[in-house]
């Protein structure tokens, strides 16, 4: 309907300007004297036959540009059941821009998108789709955009039943005001408290931050089945080595789990703080690549260059997406090499503190459904070995950053998700805070405490006071983190009531959602809430 309407608006306004051209010509024409210093005579045909020929070409401009939105359209024109909504707000164009790449990407790994601005979306538009993604910039003094105003007056804030409804928010701001992103976050509640349930914790970006706007595409790599979405911005990677690896859970039943240690070839990399986020730059196993040049008769060793940087095309390829061998036959290897993407990064909870003096990672070999390994965990876990070089990007997560005082920390997690609570457990040793209580969930005591002895010696030492275990697989019922904190129900509300902050790291399929509503049942919604914007309740989930 919009692109007929745009065709008959651009229609007349064209054929509008063609009846004044030509009168304009036939007036000249008519004129004895010039009547104006530029009075078209004995090139008035000539001008006619331009004003007509530009009227054509207009006309047929519009008729293109119809179709490619009639075309838009279609895409956007899909079922709740089956689209992702993605909604935008944007003041400078900014947060628009970032939808649409969002929505190529999706779309690029076969999601279907329902791309709408803010102020087109309501209550029933939400209630219609089962996904939602909110793109919300905040301008001003914390004030939404123009366009979505409307949407703060007649939907925002109203109460609404979201229930099934699972959603993200990607929130843009400016820490240089006092109530950065507080468009985005107040979204973020809102949609929380009506009961939509997040596909992943908002992600807050200060001044167009590029580290935040790759962990929002990895994210949407997780949404799109793990797909590996090529990176908006590339990490500019620094150079590390493989100190160590070791399999840490043989025998389980679970995947194996890897303690891998790296260590910066400059040591003024080592720096970050607990919470803080491990970008890793994968590379493929060299007999991948040796099979890939086979199949499209390149030769690995040939010279290339690329960004500035001259080296062997089997060298680039190690870290790039492997193109499909028919688009590669018969180009040279500079073709070839021009033509490459990165392969996406991915990210890892540190697990050490600088003063370790190497970077830990607690890593979970992932294999694909075809068997092959994942991109990041097979490059960390099997391909590269010691000694290797590894690209890696150290990534602040402020919003995973310790407390700043000694106030009790209540440490939640399952899985993998042991290494970001471990680095908070040593920056609290080193401050000398010891109101720490761990409460971790894995599958068997016997393969899969990782980090036992360090865990036992810090509750035999005073630094954790309360240790909570929950091994899901031994014995004959099933038994889960959040059930050893529903069970510590009267000791959590103490806790909290000191001021206690609790910080969760690890599964959000599962997990994350379960001990939500734990904290629910304990403290109630409001509080919750509240908790999460004084920044005593904190999440590292995926």
């Amino acid at each position: 309907m919009n692109a007929d309407r745009s065709v008959k608006a651009w229609f007349g306004n064209g054929l509008a300007l063609a009846v004044v051209f030509a009168f304009i010509v036939l007036f000249g024409r008519w004129q004895a004297g010039p009547w104006w210093v530029a009075s078209p005579r004995a090139g008035a045909w000539v001008l006619a036959a331009v004003v007509a020929l530009a009227f054509i070409g207009l006309c047929m401009a519009t008729w293109i540009s119809a179709r490619e939105q009639r075309a838009s359209a279609r895409a956007d024109e899909v079922s709740g059941d089956d689209a992702v909504l993605l909604a935008w707000a944007s003041q400078t164009g900014f947060g628009q821009q970032l939808a649409e790449h969002t929505a190529q990407a999706l779309r690029g790994a076969g999601v279907h998108v329902r791309m709408l601005p803010l102020h087109r979306v309501d209550a029933q538009e939400l209630g219609a789709h089962r996904r939602a993604l909110f793109i919300a910039s905040t301008t001003g003094e914390g004030d939404p955009p123009d366009h979505a105003l409307g949407f703060t007056r007649h939907v925002l804030g109203q109460p609404t039943s979201l229930t099934g409804l699972e959603y993200a928010v990607l929130a843009l701001g400016d820490r240089a005001y006092d109530r950065f992103c507080s468009f985005g976050r107040r979204l973020d509640q809102w949609l929380h408290h009506n009961g939509a349930q997040p596909l992943f914790d908002r992600i807050d970006v200060d001044a167009g931050d590029a580290g935040a706007l790759r962990h929002w595409q990895h994210r949407l790599g997780q949404l799109a089945g793990h797909a590996a979405l090529a990176d908006w911005s590339a990490p500019k990677y620094r150079p590390w080595r493989m100190q160590e690896r070791r399999w840490l859970n043989p025998g389980s039943v679970g995947g194996p789990a890897y303690h891998v240690a790296l260590i910066p070839v400059d040591a003024r990399d080592l720096h970050w703080q607990a919470g803080d986020i491990a970008e890793v730059g994968p590379r493929h196993a060299p007999s991948e690549v040796m099979d890939w040049l086979l199949s499209v008769g390149q030769d690995g060793s040939a010279q290339v260059e690329r960004d500035g940087e001259h080296l062997e095309l089997a060298t680039l390829l190690l870290r790039s997406r492997l193109p499909e061998p028919a688009n590669a036959r018969g180009q040279s290897a500079q073709v070839v090499a021009e033509a490459l993407e990165p392969l996406p990064h991915r990210e890892y909870s540190i697990a050490s503190l600088p003063a370790d003096g190497s970077l830990h990672l607690l890593v979970r070999q992932m294999r694909r459904t075809d068997g092959r390994l994942g991109s990041g965990s097979g490059w960390l876990t099997e391909i590269a070995d010691t000694g290797a070089a590894i690209d890696l990007r150290i990534r602040s997560n402020t919003s995973f950053h310790p407390p700043q005082d000694d106030r009790p920390m209540v440490l939640v997690g399952n899985g993998t998700g042991l290494a970001g609570l471990r680095a908070h457990l040593k920056a609290r040793a080193i401050s000398g805070h010891h109101r720490n209580w761990l409460a971790y969930g894995e599958r068997q005591r016997e393969h899969d405490f990782h980090h036992r002895e360090e865990i036992e010696a810090w509750l035999q030492t005073g630094h954790l006071q309360h240790l909570d275990l929950a091994f899901s697989r031994d014995g004959t019922q099933r038994t889960y983190v959040q059930d050893r904190l529903r069970e510590q129900s009267e000791r959590l509300r103490e806790w909290l009531a000191e001021g206690a902050a609790v910080y969760v790291c690890g599964s959000l399929d599962g997990m994350a959602p379960a001990v939500d509503a734990v904290l629910r049942e304990i403290v109630g919604l409001d509080e919750l809430e509240a908790m999460a914007a004084d920044g005593r309740y904190r999440r590292d989930v995926y």
